[in-house]
């Protein structure tokens, strides 16, 4: 490790002890509102104490499935439907426009059609994870498909590939880095669209906590759902990243 990133690391470290530190005395202090805020000490106990007597792990559970899931289909079908638009150019010009329509529209605000469609339960929330990752996947990875030097494509081309071998040996390959940076996006916006699927339908899931913590008042409870939620998803991104790392350098190495 670098003397640079060692010092990254640090001051980051540093910086939310401070934070976690000051949050705790003005909750005790009463700086702030602790009904509303809580403090760290009181969600350690929260999270330790549904740990302790195992209620908060089916509900990590449901929450991880429904997000890997999505995560999981939103950059294949993302990816299949790219490969379509570059595969035929007329589809392509056609759905164009309704593209960037869908990537305008607050795709959440579909969330009780896919609930009314689909009922409530683990395929609508998937499906609204879906209706966020699938179009910015598509849009990323079309437009990269579409920036491929095309003197390059036509040198592969005079030399006799076919359409078939163009994509698999060219237009894949030099999209692979955008792809991989997708996967990072994706990661978040999965997160996002099944919160909010489980805040609209969900009887199981860190969502359903969320909003059951708002019903009761239970801010503590509110906030340590927020706080697991963001230890998952940091895992989950690093896994993702290294994973990155793994098949970049593969891909370097080819």
């Amino acid at each position: 490790m670098s003397r640079t990133s060692a010092g990254v690391g640090t001051t980051q470290l540093v910086l939310l002890l401070l934070f976690i530190t000051l949050w705790e005395v003005a909750g005790r202090q009463r700086w702030i509102d602790p009904l509303l805020f809580s403090y760290p000490t009181k969600i350690y106990q929260q999270l330790y104490t549904s740990m302790a007597d195992g209620s908060i792990w089916p509900h990590v559970a449901m929450t991880v499935v429904e997000t890997v899931t999505g995560f999981a289909l939103g950059t294949i079908i993302g990816t299949a439907i790219a490969a379509a638009l570059w595969w035929f150019p007329f589809l392509s010009r056609v759905m164009d426009p309704y593209l960037v329509v869908l990537n305008s529209m607050p795709k959440v605000a579909l969330g009780p059609i896919f609930i009314v469609l689909l009922g409530p339960g683990l395929m609508s929330i998937v499906t609204i994870s879906l209706s966020v990752t699938v179009i910015i996947t598509t849009i990323n990875i079309y437009n990269r498909f579409r920036e491929i030097d095309s003197g390059y494509i036509k040198v592969v081309r005079l030399l006799g590939a076919s359409k078939s071998q163009l994509f698999r040996l060219v237009i894949l390959p030099g999209s692979f880095p955008v792809i991989i940076s997708t996967l990072k996006v994706n990661v978040g916006l999965s997160w996002v669209g099944v919160i909010v699927g489980e805040f609209l339908v969900a009887k199981l899931g860190l969502g359903y906590l969320i909003i059951y913590g708002f019903q009761v008042f239970n801010f503590t409870l509110v906030l340590s759902s927020l706080v697991v939620i963001g230890i998952v998803a940091t895992i989950m991104y690093q896994l993702v990243a290294a994973l990155e790392r793994k098949l970049t350098q593969g891909w370097r190495e080819r």
